[in-house]
């Protein structure tokens, strides 16, 4: 056998394993990523009532903050208490008492995993994970001999899933 087989031979090899190896995390990677193209609506979310204590007398930004609201707006303020979307905070007491969507505990784990930043203790499996997808992307060309029917079909294919990504990007 030629070096190129035995190359080839290998390439096909490790992909074929390491693809069974990760079907698992790529089934949660596929559904956690559908599930947070719809994290702006309410699909999947449960609502949950949330009463917090916090410091007495917080600003509206430092409200925001403690609270963990993105785009923080207090509606307005009745003596000591400041309503706000779906809740209110009581400057006197620093009770706050809000309503909350938020997914499943098991789905919510799995958006995090998808999500994780490098300060979260499994983000070397992030990043794992996706050195095996650029692996796969680069053997998947030593699936079949550069001279067959295939191949070529396949080099056809790969131009207009890069056509097809970079429309998408720059549109």
């Amino acid at each position: 056998m030629s070096k190129k087989q035995n190359l080839s031979g290998t390439m096909r090899i490790v992909h074929r394993y390491l693809g069974f190896f990760l079907a698992g995390i790529m089934a949660v990677y596929a559904f956690s990523g559908i599930v947070l193209i719809f994290r702006d609506s309410g699909f999947l979310k449960q609502e949950k009532q949330v009463i917090k204590t916090l410091k007495p007398n917080a600003s509206g930004e430092d409200l925001g903050r403690m609270l963990e609201i993105r785009g923080f707006k207090a509606d307005r303020e009745e003596g000591d208490v400041v309503y706000f979307k779906d809740g209110t905070y009581n400057k006197k007491t620093g009770v706050a008492d809000y309503k909350t969507e938020e997914l499943p505990a098991a789905i919510e784990k799995m958006t995090h995993l998808h999500k994780a930043r490098s300060g979260d203790p499994l983000f070397f499996l992030n990043v794992f994970f996706g050195l095996s997808l650029l692996f796969f992307v680069v053997s998947s060309f030593w699936m079949f001999m550069p001279k067959t029917t295939i191949f070529k079909k396949g080099l056809y294919f790969t131009a207009a899933g890069l056509v097809l990504t970079l429309i998408l990007l720059f549109i």
